[in-house]
């Protein structure tokens, strides 16, 4: 968890880039990511039946699932990477299904001798903590919550209680990778969230572009890409490493001076 705190506790917005596990050469994916200047690394567990992605990450599940990729899979890739990049935040990022299925304790414990510094579970909501917050906790593990355009002030303090590392502020009321929200409507939930918490609040869902991610990092404390790159490694296939650095240099690029320009 120290490694997340680290990234955010930079003089600029971080850089948080998403891949699926499984999709094509996912070492040398993630570690074009690194190369690029991605702050932190999300890796995607994959899933039959991904109901917050749209068409570019549901592709990336079947692609990655048909490959055969399992849990254990997940796993061995988040370890290889913790051992080459033994600094970079790395962040799994899914479903229930897969990480409750053996046990959380199972779950947890798998995480973190993978390495991992957080987890993100889009279908557990904040009333169900118990089914996967504690063990994460007591593992080290941070457990980083989803926060909407629809988590009114009623419901934010239950969305914030027990989250870690930072809060994942999905921009849209929708899939990912399809509509980008208005930067007005981000900035003023970003600066709602952040009356009610000091847990670092990064922005995803539609960022698509350097353009998009450094309007979001002038008012976020992170900027989340995933549906553009998952989009590269399906139409480059085992040339995506080159395309993926080239595109996450630009999105770092882009994050990074931002903050630069607003301090």
């Amino acid at each position: 968890m120290i490694r997340l705190v680290s990234a955010f506790a930079k003089p600029h917005p971080a850089l948080v880039a998403f891949l699926t596990a499984g999709d094509g050469d996912t070492a040398a994916n993630l570690d074009a990511l690194v190369e690029g200047g991605a702050d932190v690394i999300e890796l995607g567990m994959p899933f039959t039946d991904p109901m917050a992605d749209g068409p570019a990450i549901q592709q990336a599940n079947i692609r990655s699932l048909g490959a055969g990729t399992t849990t254990a899979d997940v796993f061995r890739i988040a370890g290889e990477f913790r051992a080459r990049h033994p600094e970079v935040p790395l962040v799994l990022m899914g479903y229930a299904n897969p990480m409750v299925r053996r046990g959380a304790d199972w779950f947890a414990e798998a995480a973190s001798e993978a390495g991992v510094d957080g987890v993100i579970c889009v279908d557990i909501p904040p009333e169900e903590d118990a089914a996967l917050g504690p063990a994460l906790r007591e593992a080290g593990i941070a457990p980083i919550r989803l926060a909407t355009p629809t988590s009114g002030d009623a419901r934010l303090p239950a969305v914030i209680e027990g989250s870690k590392g930072f809060l994942y502020y999905v921009a849209v009321a929708g899939i990912t990778g399809m509509q980008q929200a208005a930067i007005e409507s981000i900035e003023a939930n970003v600066s709602r969230i952040r009356r009610a918490t000091d847990i670092p609040v990064a922005v995803g869902f539609g960022v698509r572009t350097p353009g998009q991610a450094a309007e979001i990092a002038r008012v976020a404390d992170g900027v989340v890409v995933g549906s553009a790159l998952v989009e590269l490694v399906g139409e480059h296939g085992e040339n995506a490493p080159r395309h993926l650095r080239d595109l996450t240099a630009k999105l770092a690029k882009a994050v990074h001076s931002a903050a630069r320009a607003s301090a």
